[in-house]
């Protein structure tokens, strides 16, 4: 099982070339990345029960505290969220929690057609945050 979420961790947080950007929420980085689930092994797909398709993807987030002393430090968060296409056809998220020491990241699933722009749209607390973040995105989605 550690070597399935190894492969998970790092197929979702070490593909800069597939779009893992960052933004910066007072002294939190959230790490975002939309991923085509044909990205996936299948063993680990399944692991996590996504189903793998051309027209299927993930929204991986994960969150770091940025502390006084310069270092960062990974951090749970409630989140809570949904996607839609530019008929506004939405779809809630049902985010998973995954754990790979020290990563903490969260993961959900969504469908979308080749060439379509989708809306993101998320709102996260990490833990001891004293207030509820926004998080947008419109992200352009191709089949492989």
């Amino acid at each position: 099982m550690n070597k399935l979420l190894t492969s998970i961790a790092l197929t979702l947080l070490a593909l800069p070339a597939l779009g893992q950007q960052s933004a910066m929420f007072g002294p939190y980085e959230l790490h975002y990345s939309v991923v085509n689930t044909t990205f996936l092994e299948p063993k680990v797909a399944a692991t996590y029960g996504i189903t793998r398709g051309d027209e299927r993807a993930i929204l991986n987030l994960a969150v770091r505290e940025h502390l006084e002393d310069g270092t960062t430090v990974p951090r749970t968060m409630i989140l809570k969220g949904k996607t839609w296409d530019l008929l506004q056809t939405t779809q809630n998220f049902e985010f998973q929690e995954v754990r790979e020491n020290p990563a903490i990241y969260y993961i959900a699933e969504f469908k979308y057609l080749n060439e379509e722009w989708r809306h993101f749209e998320v709102f996260f607390r990490p833990d001891g945050a004293t207030e509820t973040y926004t998080f947008k995105l419109r992200h352009r989605m191709y089949t492989d």
